[in-house]
């Protein structure tokens, strides 16, 4: 019986648990995501106001709840219970999506159990940086290789779930990212580990703690990243959110191909993010985000310019540089600059693209059906733009991460 705890206690095992733990929670909201305008305007039969509208009030509920999470597991909450607390939710809003067509209903309840589902991914990042700062690990290759779990499970999350939304229906479809959500949470009770939080005598000496505990939003840094975080991430989801009806309705191409545009992004995150975690010792996080918001231009010039399919696979290669190296340096950026607050920092870039729903649901539905949809994507290029400005305004944080 003496075998079984040493296993678990396997730096490579519990390195292994990570990794599978953030695929199959990423496969699970790989699933709902893509399709959610799609169930809103087909199988619930609302028009884009109220799709737009739902967007919005899922993402404002995920910020409180994710945030409050992130306080108290910063302050005294075991981190790994918290993640399985989240995957419980994540069941329930399945079984609620899964089974009800009433759209007062899923903006209530389930709006209710997805907000308090959204905190595991962050709480599993905040526990990893925790986790790999104890055993000596390299944080920022160590988080590069967790976060391409979340981008390959984008891989087989959007053509899976456009799959069996139209192949076998919307029930399916949420049934089956509720049984990711039970095999995540088993997964996560046994083979994650609970982590000690950092005291401030083991953070390192260039820390400026002065800075790192003063008020979030009197921290400069803190908040010209975090703006910059909205705006680009706010072009993202704009895309995200009307992609799949701009093609559908406006260029007229198979209902399928958004999932399939999704999934190639997504794949070539992968070696994106994995590479650009082994480039910041030498370009720096400051640098990088600068290449992939010049990429993510480039992005939605070509959306704005050009309708034919081929291309539209071509352009993903932008879209991943830009997406792939925000999303994997983008948190480590912000605990770098909140180093004794690891939750919070993790949550705050999670929620900064939460704040990006709620902008880009509004803009999608009030303008794509008063203006239609392909002005979607030069808003979209001009807050990247904006994105730009803000990521200028950010000094570099000198804080040891490796």
């Amino acid at each position: 019986m003496s075998s079984i705890p040493s296993f678990r206690q396997r730096q490579g095992v519990i390195f292994s648990a990570f990794l599978f733990a953030t695929f199959v929670i990423g496969v699970a909201g790989a699933l709902q995501s893509p399709t959610l305008s799609r169930f809103l305007s087909v199988d619930v039969n609302v028009d884009p106001r109220l799709v737009g509208l739902f967007f919005s009030v899922n993402a404002f509920a995920s910020i409180i709840g994710s945030f409050l999470l992130a306080k108290y597991s910063d302050k005294r909450g075991d981190r790994r219970n918290i993640v399985i607390f989240c995957c419980l939710m994540g069941v329930t809003n399945s079984l609620i999506f899964a089974f009800s067509r009433n759209y007062y209903l899923l903006i209530t309840l389930g709006v209710l159990f997805a907000a308090l589902s959204s905190a595991a991914m962050p709480q599993i990042f905040a526990l990893a940086r925790e986790y790999a700062v104890k055993s000596g690990r390299n944080v920022v290759a160590f988080n590069s290789l967790i976060r391409a779990q979340l981008s390959l499970a984008w891989v087989i999350g959007p053509p899976l779930s456009f799959g069996l939304a139209i192949e076998y229906g919307f029930t399916t479809m949420y049934l089956s990212a509720m049984s990711m959500f039970i095999v995540a949470m088993i997964f996560v009770a046994i083979f994650l580990p609970s982590v000690e939080k950092n005291p401030t005598s083991e953070l390192p000496n260039n820390v400026d703690l002065q800075a790192a505990n003063q008020p979030l939003f009197k921290n400069k840094n803190v908040v010209f990243l975090l703006l910059s975080t909205v705006f680009m991430w706010t072009a993202n989801m704009m895309y995200i959110i009307d992609m799949p009806l701009y093609v559908q309705s406006v260029l007229h191409l198979s209902d399928s191909l958004p999932g399939y545009l999704m999934g190639l992004a997504a794949g070539i995150e992968i070696p994106v993010m994995i590479i650009a975690g082994y480039l910041v010792p030498m370009l720096g996080k400051r640098n990088l985000f600068f290449i992939a918001i010049i990429c993510g231009l480039i992005f939605y010039i070509g959306m704005i310019l050009f309708t034919d399919e081929w291309i539209l696979f071509v352009l993903q290669l932008f879209n991943a540089l830009f997406i792939g190296i925000v999303a994997n340096i983008g948190i480590i950026y912000f605990q770098d600059l909140l180093p004794t607050r690891m939750g919070v920092a993790s949550t705050l870039f999670n929620n900064g693209i939460i704040c990006s729903i709620i902008i880009a649901g509004m803009l999608q539905g009030f303008v794509s059906e008063s203006y239609g949809h392909e002005i979607i994507y030069s808003i979209a290029l001009i807050m990247v733009a904006i994105s730009l400005i803000f990521c200028a305004l950010v000094k570099e944080v000198r804080t040891k991460v490796d």
